[in-house]
């Protein structure tokens, strides 16, 4: 057999991998020889998953973690780069990628189920953008974070949306400016991740907290999460009418009225997800 019948013959390495852990989904990005980078395929392959996960009420929370040393190195350039030969020089792709990857990154912030990034090397770019734009994140205490576009010329403005999200805005801004790393407990200080946590254990910590969360009222936890995303981009006045309206409907929703009971009685509450 030829080397090139060989490698025809190899079987195809799936760019995301797919666990479950009890109500926990972990999604892995799998390309560790190209830095994790979100390729095409792998942005297509995030996005497919979280629609799959979606209204899988047996799915309680989702923690994205990655194999390999680097968690994402962002957007990967050589593939990007090897469009430069098209007509247009690349700038339908361009826009392509870049629609797809933020609507992908919208589809984290949308699931109705809270989102745990699990960071054990590198995030830079979009794979910084990746775990800002989950609900909470672990990072190992070898985790570092950037925004280095600025150093090729290529400046992280959809990276940005997220970050500027997480992060006070001179934080933001020093990332941006000068694309240097931040390690991992002033990611923490400055509030991109929630928790350090030594060096290969930042999966199973990653998990536990899904699990904490998980054992909340399903519904709860849905209506919660919408709303905060909702009011974080109103005026005052207006995010307290919004969650006033929120508070309400929930008050009526059966598991309110269980929890509260459960509360009162000095018992456990048996949710209904609903």
């Amino acid at each position: 057999m030829t080397s090139q019948t060989a490698r025809a013959a190899a079987p195809h390495t799936p760019v995301l991998l797919r666990e479950t852990v009890g109500s926990i989904v972990v999604l892995t990005l799998n390309r560790p020889e190209a830095r994790n980078s979100l390729s095409e395929a792998m942005i297509a392959e995030l996005h497919a998953a979280l629609r799959d996960i979606h209204d899988d009420a047996k799915v309680r929370a989702v923690v994205i973690a990655a194999n390999g040393p680097a968690f994402s190195a962002g957007h990967d350039m050589k593939e990007l780069t090897a469009r430069r030969a098209d007509p247009d020089r690349g700038r339908a792709y361009f826009a392509h990628i870049m629609t797809a990857c933020s609507a992908m990154m919208q589809a984290i912030v949308q699931l109705p189920k809270p989102v745990v990034a699990a960071v054990q090397g590198i995030a830079t770019a979009a794979g910084c953008q990746l775990v800002a734009s989950c609900d909470l994140a672990v990072a190992s205490e070898a985790a570092t974070f950037a925004t280095p576009g600025v150093d090729i010329g290529l400046f992280c403005s959809t990276p940005m949306v997220a970050l500027s999200r997480n992060v006070p805005r001179k934080q933001a801004m020093e990332m941006l400016l000068t694309g240097e790393p931040v390690r991992a407990t002033t990611a923490r200080d400055i509030g991109l991740v929630n928790r350090v946590v030594a060096a290969g254990t930042e999966r199973n910590a990653a998990i536990a907290l899904a699990q904490k969360v998980a054992l909340k009222s399903a519904y709860t936890i849905k209506l919660g999460k919408a709303a905060f995303y909702r009011q974080a981009e109103m005026s005052l006045a207006d995010a307290y009418r919004y969650a006033a309206e929120v508070m309400a409907e929930n008050m009526m929703a059966r598991d309110a009225e269980e929890g509260i009971g459960a509360f009162i009685e000095k018992r456990e509450p048996k949710w209904q997800d609903k």
